[in-house]
């Protein structure tokens, strides 16, 4: 039975966040998540105590501008009864290091981070940042032994922000209006979907064609370049990408503690994806308070089903190279 509003608002009001890793990407989802007044404790953990203390310092001076919350540093002692632990933590890619080396070195990671958040607090649920995302989202599943449902890898959420935020400039109108998705792997694999994307309640084309601003293959192909790019563009000009994400991390904590059950693109290990077998991806999903409750597999044309399928046999060629 769904919770009243009231009841939903009261437990929001004493959930606790943990965060491990605490470089730019957990940094900025604390920030994200004290301005937004997402939960009223966030606790923030890493491997250089001395990183979490600064940073936990420096966060706490914006609160008194924002929202109440209570953020500190501490130990994995100090995750007990955490909601969710987002899970930022990882190590760089040595000169000359393979993509598959450096996977298997964040997998050993990942065994003492996830070890150490179980037993502290074996019911949270799990929210992975650390790329590449879908790979890591399936090996944090199975270290942890969580059902997939509560293992969540951020996944596509700020490709399909990017996504809609250039069709919302591309028809001039708000991109809260645009029903659109990526789909995929969190990388250059990753799938936007065309054939079911709607602006209001009219599908998107027709959209763009009724009000002159027609949306045909060079303006989708260039729409999508910009979105695969993105990364790449920002990673250029600044080292790496860490505001996006940490908004998209805060807004999926907000939809798990107030039991939103709102529509993400977020990615969990699935038993069969397009032929493919236990592979991490981004669907549509309904995100609440236990995690994801239903995944959503939207109309696709046979080329987005072709793309799709492609994604997920990317994603799995590295999965499967793990040895769980």
């Amino acid at each position: 039975m769904a919770h009243p509003v009231h009841d939903v608002k009261t437990r929001s009001k004493t959930m606790k966040i943990g965060i491990v890793g605490t470089g730019m990407v957990g940094s900025a989802a604390a920030y994200a998540m004290a301005l937004m007044g997402v939960g009223t404790e966030i606790v923030l953990v890493d491997a250089n105590p001395a990183l979490a203390r600064a940073q936990a310092q420096d966060i706490a001076h914006a609160t008194p501008f924002a929202k109440t919350v209570a953020i500190h540093a501490g130990s994995y002692a100090d995750l007990k009864d955490a909601a969710v632990v987002i899970i930022a933590a990882g190590v760089s890619q040595k000169p000359g290091e393979s993509r598959l080396a450096l996977l298997e070195r964040n997998v050993e990671v990942f065994r003492s981070v996830i070890g150490g958040v179980m037993q502290a607090s074996p019911d949270a649920i799990l929210l992975i940042a650390t790329n590449p995302l879908d790979v890591m989202t399936f090996a944090a599943q199975r270290i942890s032994g969580l059902p997939p449902e509560r293992v969540i890898g951020s996944g596509t959420i700020l490709d399909t922000a990017r996504l809609r935020s250039l069709l919302g400039d591309h028809l001039g109108i708000a991109p809260t209006s645009i029903h659109a998705y990526v789909l995929g792997e969190h990388g250059d694999s990753e799938v936007p979907v065309w054939s079911s994307a709607m602006a209001g309640s009219v599908p998107i084309v027709s959209f763009a064609e009724q009000i002159g601003r027609p949306l045909d293959q060079a303006a989708r192909t260039s729409i999508a370049d910009q979105v695969r790019g993105a990364a790449y563009t920002i990673i250029e000009g600044k080292g790496a990408t860490w505001y996006g994400i940490g908004a998209g991390l805060a807004r999926i904590v907000g939809a798990i503690i107030d039991d939103e059950r709102t529509v993400l693109s977020v990615s969990q290990v699935s038993d069969d994806i397009e032929g493919v077998r236990d592979v991490a991806l981004s669907l549509p999903r309904i995100v609440g308070r236990e995690g994801i409750i239903a995944t959503l597999m939207p109309d696709l044309d046979a080329e987005e089903r072709a793309g799709l399928k492609h994604s997920a046999e990317v994603i799995a060629g590295f999965s499967s190279k793990l040895g769980f």
